[in-house]
């Protein structure tokens, strides 16, 4: 039976399915990811019978179609993930573990299933995700060490900050490479000390956030603060990372960043308030190719002239 992981490619979905394969090795699969903001993953499937697939931090409401399709083909799914998912399919072949609840991300969900055992790559996932409290408890029950703990922290917001990109080309790893790279570690520590992965990433990552410092907002109210970036390959690459560091520079504020798309359609990145954590998905959810979760949101592709609309409802979304 042919093997499947598909996975978002970001720190959570790098390190939930890091964690699920060194709980549960195959000596061959295939994978199925892409950048980011690329989460219809399952489309890409819907001709494969009889095949084992996991699917970890991609939104099941996104996927609907295309997972009911893979089910009627006699597929099996394990399904894990955090983002909203709308009604749950009643299938024998389908297994789920999905909580759209603000401190889940799909790292900590694989840590609970598979008992704590490789518990530092969840922290990992977690800073990741921006959930940086959740890593920081996590972490302790565990025993990381405070200057080991700031290790952990920076790789996860490194492997997040590959994610990010209009294209594969804008990234410095495709995410496929990057888990490669990744899953020979069973610890974190050892990632870090020993791959030149991590000094490619930190010096893109500098780079690239001493140009977003730089910016200032297009739009400061009571609401929150939205930026506008560059049609820049920098630009795209730090549009994720950026929008968690504004998030926690300014925790009782919600963020949104724009980037321009070659068709001229935005890519919008919102983050709620961390103060309060809801609200980006009910925001993102309603335009068209907008979707996420209540902490984390975006849209693929707003229509331009839907622009004036996004930041009227950004405002009624976050004000007060």
């Amino acid at each position: 039976m042919e093997r499947i992981d598909v996975f978002n490619g970001d720190a959570d979905g790098i390190c939930a399915l890091h964690q699920l394969r060194l709980q549960n090795p195959t000596s061959q699969s295939r994978l199925v990811t892409g950048v980011k903001r690329d989460i219809t993953l399952l489309d890409r499937l819907t001709s494969v019978k009889e095949a084992a697939i996991s699917v970890l931090d991609i939104s099941l409401d996104r996927n609907r179609d295309s997972l009911l399709t893979i089910l009627n083909n006699h597929n099996t799914v394990f399904y894990v993930d955090h983002h909203f998912a709308g009604d749950i399919p009643s299938s024998g072949a389908l297994t789920t573990c999905i909580s759209a609840e603000p401190t889940a991300c799909t790292s900590l969900l694989i840590n609970d299933f598979i008992h704590h055992r490789y518990a530092a790559w969840a922290v990992v996932g977690a800073f990741g995700d921006n959930l940086d409290e959740t890593a920081r408890n996590l972490a302790k029950t565990i025993g990381v060490k405070t200057a080991d703990l700031a290790i952990l922290k920076e790789i996860g917001i490194l492997l997040n900050y590959n994610g990010y990109g209009a294209s594969l080309e804008d990234l410095f790893f495709s995410p496929a490479d990057l888990y490669l790279q990744v899953h020979p570690y069973k610890d974190p520590l050892d990632f870090a000390a020993t791959s030149s992965t991590l000094q490619t990433l930190r010096n893109g990552y500098q780079d690239d956030m001493n140009k977003a410092r730089s910016l200032r907002p297009a739009l400061e109210n009571t609401s929150g603060r939205i930026y506008e970036l560059p049609t820049a390959p920098w630009a795209r690459r730090v549009s994720g990372v950026f929008a968690n560091t504004l998030a926690r520079d300014k925790p009782d504020a919600a963020h949104a960043l724009i980037t321009t798309n070659s068709d001229g359609s935005l890519r919008m990145s919102v983050r709620a308030p961390l103060d309060n954590r809801t609200g980006a998905d009910t925001l993102c959810r309603q335009f068209p190719t907008g979707g996420g979760r209540a902490a984390a949101a975006g849209i693929n592709e707003l229509p331009a002239d839907q622009f004036d609309a996004f930041i009227q409802a950004f405002i009624r979304q976050f004000s007060g």
